[in-house]
């Protein structure tokens, strides 16, 4: 492809488009997030917006992790926190049995021992996913490791090892998303 492929047809502009231009696809994938103390409101608030724009389910909020009902989550969520369906639930050990009872593969993001390239994780047509996010300094506790049908990362090809909680959801959720379409 040359540059002039990306071009617009002839007489047709390439501009950009207002938030009223956009036609919503209320479709949900049987796929939530179970976020455990994520403490930091502007990252709960991102899992919302995460979680809207695409088609996740549910999130479950466990531990001590920060609800929308903060100012600075709720200002972040830009009103998602009222579309996308959440639980508040101190122990996430009883959720993720739950989920599982219920069919749910679990799923956490996290650098670990075992854990495989995002890219690597297969997902049958069909399946059930929750994605299990930890804490943005400690990373995914130890217990629900132990829980998990499965461990991923996404590859860091910087000096750095983990980068912000958010954005890790968002990489990990488009790529499970798309998985699942």
């Amino acid at each position: 492809m040359t540059p002039e492929d990306h071009h617009p047809p002839q007489g047709m502009s390439n501009t950009q488009l207002d938030h009223r231009a956009h036609q919503s696809t209320p479709a949900k994938h049987a796929f939530c997030l179970l976020a455990h103390d994520v403490r930091r409101p502007a990252n709960v608030g991102s899992l919302f917006r995460i979680a809207d724009a695409l088609g996740v389910e549910k999130i479950f909020l466990t531990g001590r992790s920060c609800t929308p009902a903060h100012p600075k989550a709720r200002k972040a969520a830009r009103t998602t926190e009222q579309r996308v369906p959440f639980a508040q639930i101190d122990d996430p050990l009883p959720v993720v049995a739950a989920l599982r009872q219920a069919g749910y593969r679990i799923v956490s993001l996290e650098i670990s021992s075992t854990s495989i390239d995002l890219a690597e994780l297969s997902i049958a047509s069909g399946e059930r996913i929750c994605l299990v996010i930890g804490n943005e300094s400690a990373g995914v506790c130890q217990a629900l490791l132990d829980v998990s049908d499965a461990t991923v990362h996404i590859p860091m090809r910087g000096e750095n090892s983990s980068m912000n909680v958010a954005s890790a959801c968002a990489i990990a959720t488009y790529a499970i998303a798309r998985k699942l379409e």
